[in-house]
């Protein structure tokens, strides 16, 4: 089963130390204290970025430096006596500006109708008893009780937990279950790591139960923390800061023409009145009045194409940036790989290709009850394999001090305990194993453990989890499968599982690399399963920077490094934001494309 896992998400602060006031794990708070403590905190409730209101957000539009040299031409052409001119530049600046408004308030229309509104429940003790309550609701030192298939409401830490595997993959971006336990040391400083004794806001439990003692809420979880990020101004796009650098140097040179131009008339005694006309008249015929129009027609017109490839598009700048990037930093879960758990291989203890252990795998994860986890769905999705002569009789139960679960199972009146776990605790349990296919087991002896040991290091290095296949014959009567049976078991092999690659993946990376634009992989995941997606892929890795050592950087030295660097594994979302500014200061226009909550 999985183990504890490098994260991207900064642990819950003073995770030992509960709520002052809270109520204990047997009866939680009461409804006064828990009142009065909504009452100081408020809901438990993001905060939603606020939409300015139309009229501000049409009359921002005119801070554009070029929109105002424009306004600045047409008042000029008014008081020269040209009012047909300072119409026309009147009517295309009010336009060009409108157009932007208009596709962009569709945009941010699209969007929100995409959102769903889900009012989410939790069970929590109150007043000493079971109780469901919208989560909006729930304040610091309630005690949430967790079940399969619950959405966290909170960021809290686990009183108790049982077989308790958690999907994070909305905030780390992992797309394998995190198993979790109450009652571990917490490192509050981490900021790599995801204590096991810690459910954030946002996840949701894969299997087991849990009783979870609420730490922060709203907007003080980690969840908030990342919302409010998205309500704070975005800054200029290299579009937006050319516009406005364009626009800074014809005012320059508009008002050194005319100046210019004005003192030359001054100094052959040209009458005054006419002079300053004449320098007026110059710079209404400086400004290109229908660059913003031409500007706003064509982004206008990429955002129409892009919305007819199902791609919303924002800010109409953006258009320009897609075609100026030359520098992609790209998120690997769910970005280059499926997010989807796949069984790619099935090997004996050797690593040889084995069919008999599929079948035993098949077996264990056909008859498993309660909830599948998704090594299991992985399984089953692989191969429909006929299990019709099979009759379950008994089950022991996955738990995450075993890790592993064993299924007892009768065909043709012989019984067979198939066992199927973490491949280090099913290996210590086997004294014979399979060579290869279903012949004859051989005593298990040190060599070939060592061999097994191999074929499970050099498989977690290439990016892939493993499970222990194994087996025991017992005797026909047996009625009952218990703990103390997972033993003298006979190994028969490893599943082996991956997230594979995108199938357009492959296609969209040499598409990019025809355009010049350089991929950079930056992703929470570590080293070894990266650098199988990207020779996968095809990506040639030029370089490699964890996020300890991104952490222990400089601004500075972070940027002289990033050119010759392709990997960037193991960071957290400020050092993602890290290594995007930094390939802008350098003078890149940068592209990021992720999929998770924490890529936002």
């Amino acid at each position: 089963m999985p183990d504890e896992r490098t994260k991207n998400v900064p642990a819950v602060q003073d995770a030992q130390e509960p709520a002052n006031g809270a109520g204990s794990a047997e009866s939680g708070l009461t409804s006064a204290e828990a009142a009065l403590r909504l009452a100081t905190d408020g809901p438990n409730q993001l905060d939603q970025a606020p939409r300015d209101r139309l009229v501000m957000g049409f009359l921002s539009r005119f801070r554009n430096p070029l929109i105002l040299i424009l306004l600045g031409a047409a008042v000029g052409a008014a008081l020269t006596g040209d009012p047909s001119s300072a119409a026309i530049i009147s009517t295309i600046v009010l336009l060009s500006v409108l157009l932007d408004f208009i596709q962009e308030q569709r945009a941010q229309n699209a969007v929100d109708a995409l959102r769903r509104h889900v009012a989410l429940r939790a069970t929590i003790l109150r007043d000493g008893k079971p109780a469901e309550i919208p989560a909006t609701e729930i304040v610091r030192g309630d005690v949430v009780l967790l079940r399969a298939g619950d959405l966290i409401p909170a960021d809290c830490q686990l009183l108790e937990a049982k077989d308790l595997f958690v999907n994070e993959a909305l905030l780390t971006g992992e797309a394998f279950p995190a198993e979790k336990q109450a009652g571990l040391p917490t490192d509050s400083k981490s900021t790599s790591v995801v204590p096991q004794n810690i459910v954030y806001m946002g996840s949701s439990v894969l299997s087991g139960t849990a009783k979870a003692l609420v730490q922060h809420t709203g907007r003080t979880t980690q969840l908030g923390a990342i919302t409010r990020s998205l309500t704070k101004p975005s800054p200029p796009t290299a579009f937006a800061l050319g516009i406005r650098d364009f626009g800074q140097l014809i005012v320059r040179l508009t008002l050194l023409l005319v100046l210019f131009v004005l003192i030359v008339n001054l100094a052959f005694h040209r009458p005054l009145f006419e002079s300053v006309l004449f320098a007026l008249a110059l710079a209404v015929g400086l400004t290109p009045e229908l660059l913003p129009m031409i500007v706003s027609v064509t982004l206008a017109r990429g955002a129409l194409r892009m919305s007819a490839k199902k791609v919303i598009v924002k800010r109409l700048s953006a258009i320009h940036d897609l075609g100026s990037m030359d520098v992609l930093c790209a998120d690997k879960t769910g970005t280059l790989t499926e997010a989807k758990i796949t069984l790619v291989r099935e090997v004996d203890i050797t690593g040889t290709e084995s069919d008999h252990v599929l079948e035993l795998a098949y077996l264990n994860a056909a008859f498993e009850t309660g909830l599948k986890s998704p090594l299991d769905d992985a399984i089953l999705e692989f191969q429909h394999l006929d299990v019709a002569g099979w009759t379950k009789i008994d089950e022991v139960p996955f738990d995450f001090e075993r890790r592993r679960v064993s299924v007892l199972l009768e065909q043709g009146g012989k019984r067979m305990l198939v066992v199927k776990g973490a491949p280090e605790d099913v290996l210590r349990l086997a004294s014979r194993y399979q060579p290869s296919g279903n012949g004859p087991s051989v005593a298990l002896d040190d060599e070939v453990r060592l061999a097994a040991t191999t074929v499970v290091t050099k498989f977690g290095n290439d990016g892939f989890r493993l499970l222990g296949i194994a087996f025991r014959d017992v005797e026909s009567t047996r009625e009952h499968a218990q703990i103390g049976d997972e033993a003298d078991l006979t190994f028969a092999g490893f599943a082996i599982f991956l997230d594979p690659p995108k199938e357009s993946a492959s296609t969209a990376l040499q598409a990019l690399r025809t355009l010049n634009v350089a991929i950079k992989i930056v992703t929470g995941d570590n080293e070894h399963i990266t650098q199988h997606v990207c020779d996968a892929l095809g990506i040639e890795v030029a370089g490699l920077l964890i996020g300890p050592e991104i952490r222990d950087l400089t601004d500075e030295a972070l940027s002289a490094r990033i050119e010759t660097t392709t990997l960037f594994c193991r960071v957290t979302p400020s050092q993602k934001s890290r290594v995007l500014r930094a390939f802008r200061r350098n003078g890149h226009v940068v592209g990021f494309l992720g999929d998770g909550i924490n890529d936002a």
